[in-house]
Parts: C-alpha cells; sequence; structure tokens
C-alpha cells in the first residue's frame, strides 16, 4: 500500500539567485512520496510551481544555467550525481548564483 507521507526537503537560493524566488532564501517543501524525486523532477517542479520571474535566467533547457552552483548537503552535487541524485528526506538543496555585475 502506498503512503501518502509527504518528505521534507528544504530549498535555499543565494548569490541573486533568491531574486527569481520571490526574494526568499528558504523555501520549506513537503515533496509527495508517491514518485522518486531526482533533481531532475525537482527542477521541472520549481520552474511550474516556485520561480516568480524571469525562468532564463535560472534554468538552461533540464537542469540550471552554467554559473548556477548546486549543493545537496554541501556537496557539490557534481559529486551526488547531478541531476540523477534521488532526494532524501530532509535534504537541503542549495542553489548559489556564481554570476555578479560590477
Amino acid at each position: 500500500m502506498m503512503t501518502s507521507e509527504c518528505m521534507p526537503v528544504t530549498l535555499e537560493f543565494g548569490g541573486g539567485a533568491e531574486l527569481l524566488f520571490n526574494n526568499l532564501k528558504e523555501h520549506e517543501l513537503q515533496l509527495t512520496n508517491s514518485q522518486k524525486w531526482t533533481i531532475k523532477e525537482l527542477l521541472i517542479w520549481m520552474k511550474d510551481n516556485l520561480i516568480a520571474e524571469r525562468p532564463d535566467l535560472f534554468f538552461h533547457g533540464d537542469s540550471v544555467r552554467p554559473g548556477i552552483l548546486v549543493l545537496v548537503n554541501e556537496t557539490d552535487w557534481e559529486l551526488m550525481g547531478e541531476l540523477e541524485y534521488e532526494i532524501q528526506r530532509k535534504d537541503k538543496i542549495m542553489f548559489i548564483s556564481t554570476l555578479h555585475g560590477g
């Protein structure tokens, strides 16, 4: 029997990326356990439900734009499998823009 329990996940934004998400640096999500969540599925959900403006400044195809650092529990996502990383309960996923004007 499938449970309808949700999986808590924290999203954090920094380096200016938060400006695209209603200027909120942290979002607490409750992802449904009815599917396996990877970073790729999370990004699709974020594009459809969370980003407030200018998705072209954050997303590039199925991923994030170059210049957006992604950390999973403070570890570079490149070491975790990038888009294929399977999200776990209470993961903290950070998106930090490394692009600065000036």
